[in-house]
């Protein structure tokens, strides 16, 4: 076995989860995913597809059509994107381990800005990539970024920058200008921009697309940028496991030949729903964003009213990211909560050395009560 593989470290996310199965008395915030289901017509679609027996392969980019559709949803927001630019992978995350699978050779060097969801530290090194981090550091609960930092260290060595804004878990987000910054250094460096943007619909900032900042605006179709996104967060589809890359055209055949060699392709069935979903979009996203907007102003004022805790207001996603006093070991707290507060969160160690001491809550609750609940057990615990 690589000895990469053996190192990787277990997600402390799921350790604290771990300890809390099989506890119905618990309170869960710790993954990141809504606890309402995926819409009944994005459920009958797939339904349909199976009745009529299509459980077959698919093209290994994905079904035209939904490419296309694809093609479109992101055209209407970033301007023109050809379908040649467009594959449909296996989730989000399977989009990124592509990415860089085509992109990272052993021994190359990848900077990563952190705090970010582990995966996208893991990946680069499991590929043999040398894993630099460039971290965002907080200021009354608001995370920002030193861009002299990060240009700093992002030189002609650098294969891949790896981005996500809106970010998991801080909420931090880039403006046009910051991405226009980091994409004239990039393209100084020859370096790839991988930007996670599964957060981008998730924004409550107001804006002319109704999405946060992507770097496709500011980009050309050839600039070496790679943009992963994913029908779990917008459209209540985390279990479906479907996501897309959106790159250079020249890269999308190879990429065709790599998802052959990692999962031949995405389900049909799942792809008939996406297809739904993007048709019926405006029905589900804005609806989603909206109870997230009033689960976050629910969630982040009962934080703040607590003495000692420091948290801010995220500008996207679905996380709120505080610091409790005296609390430095997040990973112990979090397990302590489950066992003596029957409160899940997620415990800051999990996102890079940097979140030590804090801790993520997913607000993205059906019910905002759960909410309440959750932060009168944390004041009764503290």
């Amino acid at each position: 076995m690589r000895k990469v593989i053996q190192n990787l470290e277990e997600s402390k996310i799921r350790e604290v989860a771990n300890a809390g199965l099989g506890r119905s008395d618990v309170l869960a915030f710790w993954f990141g995913e809504s606890d309402e289901s995926t819409p009944d017509f994005i459920r009958q679609a797939a339904i349909e597809s199976l009745l009529r027996g299509e459980t077959f392969y698919s093209h290994n980019l994905g079904l035209p059509e939904l490419r296309e559709a694809i093609a479109s949803y992101m055209s209407a927001r970033h301007g023109r994107i050809g379908v040649d630019r467009v594959a449909v992978t296996s989730g989000g995350v399977n989009a990124l381990m592509l990415a860089v699978q085509q992109l990272v050779d052993a021994g190359d060097e990848v900077v990563a800005v952190t705090p970010v969801w582990p995966n996208l530290t893991a990946q680069p090194a499991i590929m043999g990539a040398r894993v630099k981090c460039v971290a965002l550091r907080p200021v009354d609960g608001v995370w920002t970024l030193d861009m002299s930092a990060l240009l700093t260290v992002v030189t002609s060595a650098t294969r891949v920058l790896i981005i996500n804004a809106p970010n998991n878990p801080t909420g931090w987000t880039l403006s046009r200008t910051e991405q226009q910054t980091i994409l004239d250094h990039c393209r100084a460096t020859g370096t790839w921009i991988l930007a996670d943007e599964v957060y981008e619909r998730l924004y409550f900032e107001p804006s002319v697309n109704a999405c946060a900042p992507s770097f496709l605006d500011v980009a050309a179709p050839d600039d070496r940028l790679v943009v992963v996104q994913s029908f779990s967060k917008s459209f209540l589809m985390t279990g479906w496991r479907l996501g897309w890359l959106v790159m250079p055209a020249m890269m999308t055949p190879h990429m065709g030949k790599l998802i052959e060699f990692n999962t031949s392709c995405a389900s049909v069935f799942t792809q008939r729903a996406a297809l739904v979903a993007l048709e019926r979009s405006d029905e589900v996203t804005p609806q989603v964003v909206r109870h997230l907007k009033v689960c976050r102003d629910t969630l982040v004022p009962l934080l703040q009213a607590i003495a000692g805790v420091e948290v801010a207001s995220p500008r996207g996603g679905m996380y709120a990211f505080f610091r409790l006093p005296g609390l430095d070991d997040s990973l112990l707290s979090a397990k302590r909560l489950v066992l003596e507060a029957g409160l899940g969160l997620a415990p800051g160690d999990a996102f890079g050395s940097e979140a030590r001491g804090w801790l993520r809550w997913c607000f993205a609750s059906k019910d905002t009560q759960r909410l309440v609940q959750g932060v009168e057990r944390l004041r009764k615990w503290l």
